[in-house]
């Protein structure tokens, strides 16, 4: 079963050093993080959307420190 995440975290040390993506995040320039996907290779991807274009920020490969939380509305 897919699952939509809700937020992503980046780095080791969780609270004090890694950096922290969350849906609807204002980011980059007056965009807007759209999507947080994981694809089949198992790179977690940020999209982010400004206005009705919606392209892609930032990707993270699986050997990196990640915590998701998954949007637990469905």
């Amino acid at each position: 079963m897919d699952t939509v995440i809700r937020k992503i975290s980046i780095g080791v040390d969780y609270k004090n050093e890694a950096m922290h993506y969350s849906i609807g995040q204002q980011v980059y320039g007056g965009h807007e993080i759209s999507h947080i996907l994981k694809d089949a290779e198992g790179w977690h991807r940020i999209y982010i959307r400004k206005g009705d274009e919606v392209m892609p920020w930032k990707g993270f490969n699986p050997y990196m420190a990640i915590a998701i939380e998954n949007d637990l509305e469905y």
